[in-house]
């Protein structure tokens, strides 16, 4: 009889161990995505390129962090979605939330792509 109780009970914890983990796994930097790509335009003899910043996790993300060493451009680019805070850095979408399935998109235009790796991120507790 004992062999059985911590069998159901090992069996159960095993249980909630997965529907926990399943459903309340929290987000990371990782769920943070970055895809580029050039859009054919040409600003001043330089290749335009979109960026798109989006969250992949179903939890909202704010105050999203790039590493983006003063976003070189020749052309403007879109304050709101992605502004330098320090020579290094970049925050993205004034630090408004970011929900899964609306990204924020800004293009620049320079010699060669830049990379965008993500610094940090705020991650809002999921409902």
């Amino acid at each position: 009889m004992g062999s059985l109780r911590k069998l159901f009970f090992s069996s159960l914890l095993l249980f909630l161990c997965i529907i926990i983990g399943a459903h309340g796994a929290p987000c990371s930097l990782a769920d943070i995505s970055i895809s580029q790509r050039k859009t054919g335009g040409i600003v001043e003899g330089k290749p335009e390129y979109e960026v798109s910043v989006s969250n992949k996790c179903r939890c909202l993300q704010s105050k999203v962090v790039l590493r983006c060493y003063g976003l070189s451009s020749v052309e403007s680019v879109n304050g709101w979605a992605i502004r330098p805070v320090d020579e290094e850095r970049c925050l993205v979408g004034d630090g408004r939330a970011i929900s899964r399935g609306t990204p924020v998109k800004f293009r620049y235009a320079w010699m060669t792509p830049q990379d965008f790796p993500v610094v940090s991120t705020l991650i809002h507790q999921c409902n």
